[in-house]
């Protein structure tokens, strides 16, 4: 087939909504990070939360998506995509409206109703309830608005979406860090979620049903989460994994702290931020060949180790070139990894179950944030805060991250997944 025919497939297979959905998910996903790369330090420095506390609450509002997202399906399907996607866009432009405005003087009733972790609390888990939604929508629409022969295609672009809307949300954060108040940045955040609204309303048209298998209900999905449960050997793998994860998410959780607290605190860090999703839309695919031939499972462990061992770089140098060091090697450790771990999964999951099996495999993202964000304020506190020795932070998030790739060397020589056997 010809390059042109190949456009010319490309121009003609995507239906109107496959487009709408993902330009909304572009902005989704630019309003998430752009609050995700700024809120460590919001609640440290302008809300005055103890670093301990602030890093929880990071860690509460990234991890919340990955386990609602398990129930975001259910209630999309029954919604009906255009009305879900609606309802998500607004929760997210009201709750990122009143994240940023928790210090302003027309919110002082509420405060002095609620101590204020309790009101913080309750306006970041309101999020995560959005994004859960736009997720099974924007995929779900990519797969019945996409012609069969262009399908793969249509995912690809909405990867290559999710990660632009991830590298220019942190970078549009630190430009308004540098002339505005943090607060702003949630703003902009509701103001381009809630403009993706009026999109939906005006542009998106329910995409016709093709004959998939319907999303399974909400009590259909607790039936399946009982079924993982009973798995030990998947439960076991996800538990080990979440470790990778309580990593990677230090970049949001401790890494704006410690960069301004004990490195330069001049530093930009919501621009710092963009360097790993830049690096993902640059080498993915160079990466995909490189180690195509590489079995699924090793891939996996090689690309942790390179991840988890680039923590250490900040403990042997401090400075702001060695920050935009780790976070290129992290991301080329998550490009090895991240495509290799679908896969794997992919094919651990009992015959008739890869549904399912595919649905949790998002559990270990949402258990590292929530525990990344305890434990890096633990680790902050205790190494940085009060035994004044910071460098000491990363050795240890390394080490955790070493012991991780440790754990998975043995899982796969000693539990041998069944269906592994062959694929590595």
């Amino acid at each position: 087939m010809s390059f042109s025919q190949r456009l010319d497939e490309i121009a003609t297979g995507f239906e109107r909504p496959f487009w709408v959905a993902n330009i909304t998910e572009l902005f989704e996903r630019l309003s998430y990070y752009a609050v995700f790369a700024s809120l460590a330090r919001y609640l440290h420095e302008v809300l005055s939360f103890p670093t301990e506390r602030a890093t929880n609450l990071t860690g509460l509002f990234g991890g919340l998506v990955w386990f609602l997202a398990i129930f975001g399906g259910a209630i999309a399907d029954r919604l009906g995509f255009r009305r879900a996607l609606s309802l998500a866009y607004l929760i997210l432009a009201g709750s990122y409206f009143l994240l940023g405005s928790i210090g302003a003087s027309w919110l002082a009733p509420v405060r002095n109703l609620l101590p204020l972790v309790v009101l913080a609390t309750i306006l970041l888990v309101l999020p995560p309830l959005g994004v859960a939604l736009v997720k099974p929508c924007v995929v779900g629409t990519t797969a019945r608005a996409s012609k069969e022969n262009v399908r793969s295609i249509g995912y690809s672009i909405y990867y290559t979406l999710v990660n632009i809307g991830g590298a220019i949300g942190p970078w549009l954060a630190g430009v308004i860090n540098e002339h505005l108040p943090t607060a702003i940045v949630f703003r902009m955040a509701a103001l381009s979620v809630f403009l993706m609204f009026f999109v939906v309303l005006v542009f998106f048209k329910e995409p016709q049903r093709s004959g998939e298998t319907n999303t399974a209900s909400i009590a259909e999905t607790l039936r399946n989460f009982v079924k993982v449960l009973s798995n030990p050997k998947f439960m076991a793998f996800l538990l080990i994994f979440s470790g990778y994860w309580i990593v990677y998410w230090q970049e949001f959780i401790s890494l704006p702290l410690y960069v301004h607290d004990y490195i330069n605190p001049a530093t930009n860090t919501d621009r710092m931020l963009s360097t790993g999703p830049l690096v993902v839309i640059a080498l993915t695919v160079a990466m995909s060949v490189a180690t195509k031939k590489m079995a699924s499972f090793s891939a996996v462990i090689l690309g942790t180790v390179i991840s988890m061992v680039a923590f250490a770089i900040l403990a042997i140098h401090s400075s702001v070139i060695a920050v935009y060091v780790t976070l290129v090697v992290v991301a080329l450790g998550e490009i090895i990894q991240a495509p290799r771990y679908y896969e794997y999964i992919s094919r651990l999951a009992p015959p008739g179950q890869q549904g399912t099996y595919m649905g949790f495999a998002f559990l270990p993202i949402g258990i590292g944030s929530i525990i990344g964000g305890w434990f890096g304020g633990r680790i902050m506190h205790q190494f940085a805060e009060v035994a004044h020795q910071p460098q000491r932070v990363w050795w240890v998030i390394s080490g955790v991250g070493v012991l991780t790739a440790l754990l998975l060397w043995i899982y796969d020589r000693v539990v041998k997944p069944s269906g592994q056997e062959a694929a590595g």
